[in-house]
């Protein structure tokens, strides 16, 4: 048989973990069997193409809320050009309500129901063989006179029994192209309502030597990134420390990324870590979804958010690991207001990346079971999001949209860091405020609708700035001068302001600068800049105050005049250096 393996990923540069185990647990009986990945955004005529050509017996698709419409179009079309094919669909989205996946989508011939290694190759067989499809616990198929059979679910693996899924030959030359997802373990210790992980009980491991291997495997074979999909890596510290260590002595400037549970991080794990840990190579996924005690309790999540900010903010202290922080609205007994405070309870961490989700009903979890419970209307197909409840009407969910939307453009993606934070800090009552207020902006002004390049983002701020009379203008354009530069690896073509200086007093200051560069900062001077190489790489600029995160101890004096200067390394491989000078105002017309 000639069998393919498909997914639709979210984006090119995401992999599918669950295809490499299918193909590495039946490639032994069955050597025919290609990956082939797509992505959502492909034309479904393209994608039904490629696959036509391949020409399968048997297509095995991996379904996930992102992607069971887009797929289903794609089975819909292969049917009708082949009808002789054998279409069979796993992943979590079809793994409930399995019935009514067989029966919503008749061209489909076969369901595997949860972890499918094991029944997909049992299926294999039996399609190659008696066609007993009766006896392959953990799947679904038609008998002949149309009925859909769901057979009973098939015990669990013992993990180690799963061949490797990381030593295709065919992934290396996009390894260092594309995210590498690695589990350790499978399962969940939490209960959670709103997660699907939380339905298979208990925790179980891979060999540690196994894992140790594959990690160093991909590691030498260029993986760049590596994302961890444990649920809950830190669960078992020994572990999980073990391979922290490992990592360490191992990376070679890979990155690696977990979601981790903070509130139960142990203070050694977190020592360790801040002693040992280089800069960068590793990044933290912290689900915090909400600190409403309530919300928490009836969604059966325990949180000690005390214990988690510690986590955090001593993991921020350290300077060593991005910190990625989640937030769910529209969870139970959660209104607008309540979410405000989530809101700025977390932000308050001053996570590197804050991401805004909105609820979404999931087939198999306990949330969808008691949504009427809450009053919840959600969307009938994936990816089943929330469009209210009893307490948060859909007019509430699409203003925090408009703040996960300014949240992504500035905050997240670190376009104005300095601008915000003391926008946050001096002119609006909360963080929360800031993004809903600007939000609400960006709505009216339909900017939503068109695409913006970073010049937009902030000329569109300094219009809702001046539009809702902020004060201390001048001090906040300066700031924001700043974070444009900071957005540049290489010396900018072009700015979205005029300049203070015209181009000969810009030339007589280098010049003075080049002949005195300790005016500027003995930091500075160490940089043994000559004054051609001033011209190429250094940017200057008038700050009409001195802009408060820029000064040592806050203050502003608006007696002095600053003068920014940025220089721009050459081979753009690291962050602009920025400087302060303090000038007279009559030193500005040297």
């Amino acid at each position: 048989m000639n069998i393919v393996l498909s997914t639709l990923n979210a984006k090119y540069i995401h992999t599918s973990l669950s295809l490499r185990y299918l193909k590495a647990f039946s490639q032994d009986v069955f050597p025919n069997i290609d990956i082939v990945e797509y992505t959502i955004k492909d034309p479904a005529m393209n994608i039904v193409s490629d696959l036509y050509q391949r020409k399968p017996d048997v297509v095995g698709f991996s379904c996930y809320i992102w992607n069971i419409e887009e797929t289903i179009t794609v089975i819909g079309m292969l049917r009708k050009i082949m009808p002789e094919l054998i279409i069979v669909l796993g992943g979590p989205e079809v793994s409930y309500d399995t019935e009514f996946w067989m029966n919503r989508v008749p061209e489909v011939d076969f369901i595997v129901v949860g972890e499918g290694e094991e029944t997909f190759r049992h299926l294999l067989q039996e399609l190659q063989g008696d066609r007993a499809f009766y006896s392959v616990f953990g799947a679904a198929y038609r008998k002949e006179d149309g009925r859909v059979i769901v057979n009973p679910p098939r015990p669990k693996l013992k993990l180690d029994d799963i061949p490797t899924p990381h030593r295709f030959k065919e992934d290396l030359p996009s390894l260092a192209n594309r995210v590498v997802y690695f589990e350790t373990s499978r399962g969940c210790p939490f209960s959670r309502q709103f997660c699907l992980s939380s339905i298979e009980v208990g925790v179980r491991y891979f060999d540690m030597e196994r894992t140790k291997s594959d990690l160093l495997y991909l590691i030498d074979s260029g993986a760049k990134l590596i994302k961890f999909v444990d649920r809950t890596f830190n669960i078992k510290r020994d572990y999980a420390m073990e391979i922290f260590e490992f990592l360490i002595q191992n990376h070679r400037g890979r990155v690696f990324q977990f979601e981790i549970t903070a509130d139960i991080m142990r203070p050694e794990v977190l020592d360790y870590l801040a002693e040992n840990a280089p800069p960068g190579i590793f990044r933290f996924e912290i689900g915090v979804q909400s600190t409403n005690d309530l919300t928490n309790s009836l969604v059966k999540r325990r949180q000690n958010f005390t214990k988690l900010t510690r986590t955090v903010t001593k993991v921020k202290e350290s300077g060593k690991i991005d910190q990625h922080l989640d937030l769910i609205a529209g969870l139970p007994e959660e209104d607008y207001n309540s979410f405000r405070k989530t809101f700025n309870d977390v932000f308050e961490l001053r996570p590197e990346e804050l991401q805004l989700g909105f609820l979404k009903m999931l087939r198999g979890t306990g949330m969808r079971l008691d949504a009427e419970k809450y009053g919840y209307v959600y969307m009938d197909r994936a990816p089943y999001e929330i469009l209210g409840n009893n307490i948060l009407p859909f007019s509430d969910l699409v203003r925090i949209k408009r703040v996960e939307d300014v949240l992504e453009k500035y905050w997240n993606a670190h376009r104005m860091d300095h601008t915000v934070e003391y926008l946050i800090s001096k002119e609006f009552p909360s963080a929360f405020d800031f993004f809903q207020a600007f939000g609400d902006y960006w709505e009216t002004r339909g900017w939503q609708k068109i695409g913006h390049q970073l010049e937009d983002l902030f000329t569109r701020s300094q219009s809702f700035l001046t539009d809702r009379g902020t004060k201390d203008a001048d001090l906040i354009l300066g700031l924001m001068k700043l974070d444009y530069f900071l957005n540049h690896k290489y010396k900018p073509r072009k700015i979205w302001w005029e300049f203070t200086l015209d181009k000969s007093r810009q030339a007589a200051l280098l010049r003075r600068i080049a002949e005195r560069p300790d005016l500027v900062s003995e930091r500075f001077a160490q940089l043994g800049l000559e004054e051609k190489e001033l011209h190429k790489h250094v940017m200057i600029e008038v700050l009409a105050v001195l802009a408060g995160p820029l000064s040592e101890d806050g203050e502003i004096d608006r007696s002095l005049q600053q003068l920014l200067v940025v220089y721009f390394p050459p081979d753009g491989s690291a962050q602009p250096q920025t400087f302060l000078m303090q000038l007279q105002p009559e030193e500005l017309t040297v």
